[in-house]
């Protein structure tokens, strides 16, 4: 099966939801990097270079958003995460103004780029934001469903896409819907609950436990921000053990692993919780891959992180 990056297909869906929503893109000096070119080259007229200014890209969407017009501001996650914070706290959330904010290269897939570039702080610089809602698509089908979706809010939506290519998921009649996890695989033993590019190791982790007789239930948390509590206790609930292992390209300081942390206690189940994700350090230069395996992100890692919880 081909792979794609989630930013190629946000590139291409910007260009085809152009056709018949209004709306404005700007970047910031990165337009073709974030795939937002290719909206530049079908419609001029409705794109804005804002040059390497992401406070300024964050301010002028938002007074394009005041006036109604839905605005798209897209950049690298570091910078616009990162760099454009306080425009994004007081400028646009303060205000609960409908600007979309396509953040691509998130996370330590980026590679080559090294530590300074490889933002794995957004998710949780953006959640702790009132009003935001916070949106990581698993691969290419999802991320055009969830641009559609963002399209149509009437608040702000932090997207959070990769470079990283990887194969698709989610089936060909897949329905996005916004604040509700995917159930991929159900499982009496242990649970593991991924985002973003690391569901498709989650997928193939349950297939290695499989393998060795454990049953792993498989969640798809592609909207960290509202969380899908709901189904994370229904499944959790459901293993004997209470066994939970998270699983993000992100830090797990104030990611997915915390949000699913918070849900679990907050409903008073008490279960052993294991999160792979980056422990409170910086990320390192490499190819895609071989820092993704480096963190313990791949199938093998996972299946062997639920093994061991199960085994205590």
């Amino acid at each position: 099966m081909a792979k794609t990056a989630s930013r190629d297909a946000w590139g291409r869906a910007l260009v085809e939801l152009g056709k018949e929503k209004d709306f404005v893109v700007l970047s910031a000096d990165l337009a073709d990097s974030v795939r937002v070119e290719w909206f530049k080259k079908e419609y001029p007229d409705r794109f804005y270079e804002c040059g390497i200014a992401e406070a300024n890209m964050i301010g002028l969407a938002a007074g394009i958003a005041s006036t109604g017009k839905k605005a798209v501001a897209s950049g690298f996650a570091m910078f616009v995460a990162g760099r454009a914070y306080d425009q994004i706290r007081n400028s646009v959330a303060y205000s609960s103004l409908p600007v979309v904010l396509g953040a691509t290269h998130a996370g330590i897939s980026v590679g080559e780029d090294g530590p300074t570039h490889q933002c794995c702080e957004d998710i949780a610089l953006m959640r702790v934001i009132p009003g935001m809602t916070v949106i990581s698509p698993s691969d290419a089908r999802e991320t055009t469903e969830a641009v559609k979706a963002a399209l149509e809010m009437k608040t702000p939506v932090y997207l959070r896409l990769s470079r990283f290519p990887v194969e698709d998921t989610s089936p060909e009649d897949y329905k996005f819907e916004l604040g509700k996890g995917v159930l991929l695989k159900e499982g009496t033993d242990v649970t593991v609950i991924a985002t973003g590019i690391t569901v498709c190791e989650a997928v193939e982790a349950a297939k290695l436990l499989a393998n060795e007789g454990v049953s792993a239930a498989v969640i798809n948390i592609h909207t960290i921000k509202p969380l899908d509590s709901e189904l994370i206790i229904k499944c959790v609930s459901a293993t004997e053990s209470k066994c939970v292992v998270t699983v993000e390209e992100h830090s797990v300081i104030g990611g997915l692993g915390s949000a699913v942390a918070e849900a679990l206690t907050e409903a008073g189940v008490a279960a052993r919780l294991k999160r792979l994700g980056l422990n409170d350090t910086f990320g390192t230069s490499g190819k895609a891959a071989d820092v993704i395996e480096y963190f313990g992100l791949t199938a093998p890692h996972i299946a062997k992180a639920a093994k061991e919880l199960l085994d205590k």
